[in-house]
């Protein structure tokens, strides 16, 4: 699904207006365009493109999709390119393309704000929010729950588990990895699991609908902002994250170097990192990339136990993998 949103252009005398609330960016403002390709949430991205274009008078022409969905975007435009900015929703697959060597270095403005690892040392991948994944349940069928993942496996949960796909859903694929080299490639709890009929539901929000309808009573490994926004519609949801820890997965904003509009993408990736714009993502009830930006709205980083003894390089060889696996074991 391609859109095109379109807000309405400052007069054209602003054209050399420096972007104040920007972060402090030098850049001017513009005529043209700049293409992005980004995943959901759609609020989300239709506010940082209204308010982009409202503060520099560059259209965008944005591209929706899952990180699968825009990876083979990519693909499929290898030889003619279109997009100038990319944002994923996995970090691991941001540092394959910079393996790939198609990004292009550009430090935006505020960088020096974000949380620590969360901008690689070439400066090609920023991560300008981020989600974590938990283990979402029912609550109109369970009254409160806090096991571990590996508790999870128990037989009091059979018939009871669903998670999204790893080669559809980016987050759980970079989880699974982070998890299986934290445990030294255990694989026992995930093949338990199988056996007490895990359902492999495909999107995220497929298998979060699951839960909500009640067909299965817990998610494991779902993304978290998708929980905080549909409890705030008043479904019957809550989270938490299992005390062993988890991962925060920074979403990598980078700039392509096929880039046909370079100083407009650069424009872009100073304005998601904004005040302005930083704020919009914690509304989203994603996690802000920046250390000084909090919320009241949902778990802040500091609170979210992670998992200790992986490492985001090697999850870049082995998180596609893992997620194959763990496909080809729950068929069985």
């Amino acid at each position: 699904m391609k859109k095109k949103i379109v807000a309405t252009m400052l007069a054209m005398t602003m054209g050399c207006v420096l972007l104040t609330g920007c972060g402090g960016s030098e850049q001017t403002a513009s005529n043209g365009k700049v293409v992005v390709y980004m995943p959901s949430p759609t609020g989300l991205n239709e506010q940082y493109i209204q308010g982009f274009e409202a503060k520099t008078g560059i259209d965008v022409e944005l591209f929706e999709g899952t990180t699968g969905e825009i990876q083979a975007r990519l693909e499929a435009e290898k030889d003619n390119p279109v997009a100038d900015v990319v944002v994923l929703a996995s970090w691991a697959d941001g540092l394959a393309m910079k393996e790939n060597d198609m990004l292009l270095s550009y430090v935006p403005q505020n960088a020096d704000k974000l949380y620590e690892g969360w901008q690689d040392a070439e400066g090609m991948l920023f991560g300008t929010s981020a989600s974590a994944v938990g283990v979402l349940y029912n609550t109109t069928l369970i009254e409160n729950l806090d096991a571990d993942w590996s508790e999870l496996a128990g037989s009091e949960y059979a018939d009871k588990l669903t998670v999204p796909d790893p080669e559809k859903s980016g987050s759980f694929k970079d989880f699974l990895a982070g998890y299986m080299e934290s445990t030294g490639n255990d694989w026992s709890t995930w093949e338990q699991m199988n056996a007490n009929g895990l359902l492999v539901a495909g999107t995220n929000k497929a298998a979060l609908e699951s839960v909500i309808t009640g067909e299965r009573e817990i998610l494991v490994g779902g993304v978290d902002y998708n929980a905080y926004v549909n409890m705030e519609k008043g479904e019957p949801l809550d989270i938490y994250y299992p005390e062993s820890g988890t991962v925060i997965n920074p979403r990598p904003a980078m700039i392509l170097k096929t880039s046909q509009n370079v100083d407009n993408a650069k424009a872009f990736m100073d304005y998601l990192l904004s005040d302005e714009a930083q704020q919009m993502v914690a509304d989203a009830y994603l996690l802000p990339g920046r250390a000084d930006i909090t919320t009241d709205k949902r778990v802040n980083v500091s609170d979210i136990p992670v998992l200790e003894g992986f490492d985001w390089n090697n999850m870049v060889s082995t998180s596609s993998e893992i997620a194959a696996k763990f496909n080809e074991i729950s068929t069985k």
